[in-house]
């Protein structure tokens, strides 16, 4: 047990000294105003030169940018896993899971929208990377999205993916890598105050997307049953009892929040009062986010030696990387500095 104790300090101190060094809001604010000539050298500079050096006799400009950004992000995964053992290992293992299913939405939208392997290869899916070949593969092979969706049946979400009818639309495929992902990852989560603490992470998360999902359907006019259809079971703000009233309109949802006093229903209404000046809802995902991130940071501090700080480290890496990501793109289209501003810091 001594042991076991020991490789879970030591694992937590390295992942909280990994994320001391990630980028600051100063050092963000800073890459924003570079010019786009001038973001490689910076993101280099900013602690991926490895990868940046290891693509660029293939690749230049934003393409440059995403498969080192991507590379990076994979190496790190797979290192800090790589730090863990025993019941710490499986538990950062069930939160870092999330990435398989969101490699299987890029070879869904690849597919449905004819981007070539080569397009995600140069991006999203580093072919130097080999843990990305058989996602690279399956974008070859599949002309539609029904056999892209065959061959994943041998994953743990196949079964699941192969049960909806044949001519299924990306939603509902999507929908489906969602719910199995929650499903799979609070079934697993059993005993231990570990468990408990990320099973409150994740039913926090099911939360905000289903809230997001019930925004977002009455923006584009969807019916009550579409909405309900996407909702993810086992959230704890919304429940199969209050369901009903929370997707019948937008006082009705915030209504249900009410009902919780560890929900800032005020500074939500202050967002989305936001959203609609903006007339989007990234003000609100972005203030979900933030409050995601504030509940793991405040539990990592709770339990210093456990797996919630590399799981917290976890999450503030691929931040960083979904920023420098955004402000690459943001940058080589022209937006302007505010716009990056506003949705990064």
């Amino acid at each position: 047990m001594a042991i076991l104790g020991s490789n879970q300090a030591y694992a937590a101190t390295r992942a909280k000294t990994r994320r001391s060094g990630l980028l600051d809001r100063t050092r963000l604010r800073q890459l924003i105003q570079q010019s786009p000539d001038q973001l490689t050298v910076a993101v280099a500079d900013s602690g991926y030169r490895t990868e940046i050096d290891l693509y660029a006799g293939k690749f230049s400009g934003g393409d440059l940018v995403e498969a080192a950004l991507s590379h990076n992000l994979q190496s790190e995964l797979s290192n800090i896993i790589g730090l863990c053992s025993g019941r710490m290992k499986d538990l950062v293992e069930i939160y870092a899971g999330r990435f398989r299913y969101h490699n299987a939405k890029v070879v869904l939208r690849a597919v449905l929208n004819d981007v070539s392997s080569k397009k995600v290869a140069h991006s999203i899916l580093p072919e130097e990377s080999e843990i990305n070949a058989p996602w690279i593969r399956m974008i070859e092979e599949a002309k539609t999205l029904r056999e892209a969706v065959e061959q994943m049946r041998r994953l743990p979400f196949g079964k699941a993916l192969m049960a909806l009818p044949d001519d299924s639309g990306l939603q509902a495929y999507e929908d489906t890598l969602d719910r199995h992902y929650f499903k799979h990852s609070l079934d697993a989560l059993r005993g231990g105050a570990d468990a408990r603490t990320l099973r409150n992470i994740l039913t926090g998360e099911i939360d905000h997307r289903n809230i997001i999902n019930i925004l977002e359907g009455h923006a584009f006019g969807l019916s009550t049953e579409e909405i309900s259809q996407a909702l993810i079971p086992d959230g704890r703000l919304i429940t199969a009892r209050n369901s009903t009233q929370a997707i019948s309109s937008r006082e009705g949802l915030l209504d249900v929040l009410r009902q919780s006093n560890k929900f800032d229903l005020d500074g939500f209404i202050q967002t989305l009062s936001a959203s609609d000046e903006a007339r989007t809802l990234d003000p609100a995902i972005t203030w979900l986010r933030d409050r995601e991130h504030a509940q793991m940071k405040r539990l990592s501090y709770l339990h210093p030696v456990s797996a919630l700080p590399v799981i917290h480290y976890v999450a503030c890496k691929v931040q960083e990387v979904e920023d420098l990501r955004l402000i690459v793109r943001g940058r080589m289209a022209g937006l302007p500095v505010e716009v990056l501003e506003a949705h990064v810091l």
